[in-house]
């Protein structure tokens, strides 16, 4: 415990109850950070501080006047911020030849524009008071291609690039600047497909680890990163149980697997 004693850390994409960012929010307080947590909902924001002993900030990533007073507010607390970390994402999944205008635009908006005003904002505001540690969120799906998930996946890489150059120059300012990526992980934003026979199964055999992800296991990556004990910077922690060794399943087999899943009608009916 008190791995992150005194530390200010802000966490934006903590509005979904029991999400990735609530979960890490929950463990940085409890090790010992002063955590500011932020989205763009305020009623479950506001409650997930109050529990916690934080703040709570609506931030909306596509704006960069968001993100900068949001480095502000996060700045008023004790003058400095020690650890950000950006988990927003929309997990679109549409074949590549029917993706739309429309969802191009919000995804580059969402998961390249929004991080870019991000690492400026929060590695400028590092820069200046001697260092920090920026995290950004983005897929093992960028490294073990899923099907149906090009835009999704590019715009992640757009944001490991980034996390790349923010790293290479300003390291010499103490900001360490790193990704993580999870596979698919057991969380509410995935609980309605997780329910669907089948799908977990066709998931599985990719993990040399044998499970799936939790929400936990990103949290404990995240608090390393965070901490002190971390001497790492321009690099995509995967922490997805080896799924990048191999890869995510295909159409086929998930096919597969649900229609092997799926309940058999003996013609017993009520």
């Amino acid at each position: 415990m008190g791995r992150l004693q005194g530390k200010v850390a802000v966490i934006l994409g903590a509005a979904s109850p029991d999400n990735m960012g609530q979960v890490m929010a929950r463990r940085f307080a409890a090790e010992g950070a002063r955590v500011l947590v932020a989205g763009r909902k305020e009623a479950p924001l506001k409650a997930l501080a109050a529990e916690i002993g934080g703040e709570f900030g609506l931030c909306d990533i596509t704006s960069k006047a968001e993100v900068e007073a949001l480095a502000r507010q996060a700045e008023a607390l004790t003058g400095r911020i020690d650890v950000a970390v950006n988990c927003t994402g929309w997990g679109l999944l549409a074949k590549l030849m029917k993706t739309t205008e429309e969802q191009l635009d919000q995804l580059a908006a969402l998961q390249f524009k929004g991080p870019y005003f991000f690492l400026q904002t929060f590695v400028g505001s590092m820069a200046k008071t001697g260092g920090g540690s920026v995290i950004n969120f983005t897929s093992a799906s960028v490294y073990a291609l899923l099907h149906h998930h090009a835009a999704y996946i590019a715009t992640k890489a757009a944001g490991d690039a980034l996390v790349r150059c923010f790293a290479n120059e300003f390291g010499g300012q103490g900001v360490k600047v790193n990704s993580i990526a999870p596979g698919y992980t057991e969380s509410p934003m995935t609980a309605r497909e997780s329910q669907m026979p089948g799908l977990i199964e066709a998931f599985l055999p990719k993990y040399p680890l044998g499970r799936l992800g939790t929400s936990e296991d990103v949290a404990n990556a995240a608090l390393w990163l965070a901490s002190d004990e971390s001497f790492m910077t321009g690099q995509v922690l995967q922490v997805n149980g080896g799924l990048t060794l191999r890869c995510n399943p295909s159409p086929e087999e998930i096919n597969a697997s649900m229609k092997a899943a799926a309940p058999r009608d003996g013609g017993n009916k009520a």
